[in-house]
């Protein structure tokens, strides 16, 4: 298995750079073939989605199918993948960072009663607490 980083998942996702979607692309390739998988670490998604939005102007719905086509892909091993589908799925109808979403998801899966947080609108989702 091969860890990318964010930079090459951009690349691959958004080919705004045709040399490097074309070697991110290769490097992909070459591991699926080899029959290994394409490690996204819960870090490289949120930089990914976060760049998305802000860089490239993507709309959340965008990039929910974006992160839901790569879900669906055998050839990609996300980190704590159920916590992911959580969080897309409350990032759907909530106006809050997907950011938000992912740890609410992630803290729940570890265990955590609730999260705390000062952010007003977080502090509405499920699990989530005011401090």
């Amino acid at each position: 298995m091969l860890g990318v980083d964010t930079n090459v998942l951009v690349r691959f996702l958004v080919r705004d750079d045709e040399a490097q979607f074309e070697k991110a692309h290769k490097l992909i390739k070459r591991e699926v073939a080899a029959g290994r998988r394409v490690f996204i670490g819960q870090l490289v998604l949120l930089e990914t989605e976060w760049v998305l939005r802000s860089r490239y102007g993507l709309s959340k719905s965008q990039i929910i199918e974006t992160i839901s086509g790569l879900l669906d892909t055998a050839d990609v091993q996300f980190e704590d993948e159920p916590a992911i589908e959580e969080a897309l799925f409350t990032w759907k109808d909530a106006a809050v960072d997907f950011a938000d979403c992912l740890i609410g998801a992630k803290n729940r899966r570890l265990g955590c009663r609730a999260t705390a947080t000062f952010d007003a609108k977080a502090a509405k989702l499920p699990g989530f607490v005011a401090a």
